[in-house]
């Protein structure tokens, strides 16, 4: 089995961290490319009207985002890995990530176990749970 597109769903938290770092080595060995996915939840936001404040939010989500995902770049990059980063905004972060792992032939998910969510840390994350049993291609949960 190869792995040639490998997604890594990375909301900075300490297991999507170890996911990555999971990710890279898999990648070496395999010659795979990383595609890295944050995602903007937008039922946080869904509150709020259409305006230049919702606007302002989501440019500085994605900047902030943006600031987060530059590291695992350079990581990628130091180990001559293929690295990809995307910005994904959904009011479904499960259905999107599965969405794009289908339309992006993804080879292998590699998901932290909980993400950064208060519930997700009381149980297998939410989303975590939905990509592991709805995914069309094989998943590996890192904790």
């Amino acid at each position: 089995m190869s792995f040639k597109n490998i997604l890594v769903p990375f909301d900075n938290s300490s297991f999507s961290k170890r996911a990555f770092n999971l990710a890279l080595d898999i990648a070496q060995k395999y010659d795979s490319t990383i595609i890295v996915v944050s995602c903007i939840d937008l039922l946080t936001t869904k509150w709020i009207d259409k305006t230049t404040y919702e606007n302002a939010l989501l440019k500085k989500a994605r900047k902030q985002l943006l600031k987060e995902i530059i590291p695992l770049q350079t990581k990628a990059q130091k180990k001559g890995i293929p690295f990809k980063p995307k910005i994904i905004e959904s009011s479904s972060i499960g259905r999107a990530l599965l969405s794009f792992a289908k339309t992006k032939n993804i080879d292998l998910i590699i998901i932290g176990s909980h993400g950064k969510g208060f519930f997700d840390r009381l149980i297998l994350g939410s989303i975590t749970n939905r990509i592991i049993q709805q995914s069309h291609c094989p998943v590996l949960v890192v904790k």
